[in-house]
């Protein structure tokens, strides 16, 4: 945001404060920003047959444990037949509560997941993928990275689903 012209941020509601929050805050400050903070059972429209629907995090259950990366905001991208869930850096138990806020609904199912966390061990648990039925799965992450993302546990996962 200080490098490029933005109008608008949409975020997730925050359970806890920091210092990079804290700077973000000042920075849309002063450049004017818009700032819309969103959470579950949101619908973001951006133009016919095309949205995002917020699925969390959920000011209802939020999770203490890990506050930053459990409440990030997931938000499920639909476009036409086409839809893409983005996890952020939710962890287990974020996709835990999910999966019992949503047991009822095939709301998760996507056809591409962006795996959660960098495809880290804390996340991307069996039930998870499973209930979203990805036909492919993105993993964002560096090479040789320092934190050996994404864990062996994770990709077996996946490929046990043979996206």
């Amino acid at each position: 945001m200080e490098k490029i012209k933005v109008k608008n941020v949409i975020i997730g509601k925050q359970f806890e404060d920091s210092t990079n929050y804290q700077k973000f805050l000042e920075i849309v400050k002063k450049k004017k920003i818009i700032v819309h903070v969103v959470e579950a059972g949101q619908r973001i429209n951006i133009e016919k047959d095309f949205y995002f629907d917020v699925l969390w995090p959920s000011s209802k259950s939020g999770i203490s444990e890990n506050s930053m990366n459990n409440n990030s905001l997931v938000c499920k991208m639909v476009y036409q037949s086409l839809s893409i869930l983005f996890t952020g850096d939710i962890e287990s138990i974020a996709e835990q509560t999910m999966l019992e806020k949503y047991k009822d609904t095939n709301v998760l199912e996507s056809t591409i997941l962006k795996v959660a966390h960098h495809g880290s061990k804390s996340s991307s648990i069996e039930e998870f993928i499973n209930k979203v039925k990805p036909k492919m799965a993105l993993i964002g992450v560096g090479e040789k990275n320092t934190f050996g993302h994404p864990n062996a546990s994770v990709l077996e996962r996946l490929e046990n689903l043979r996206l």
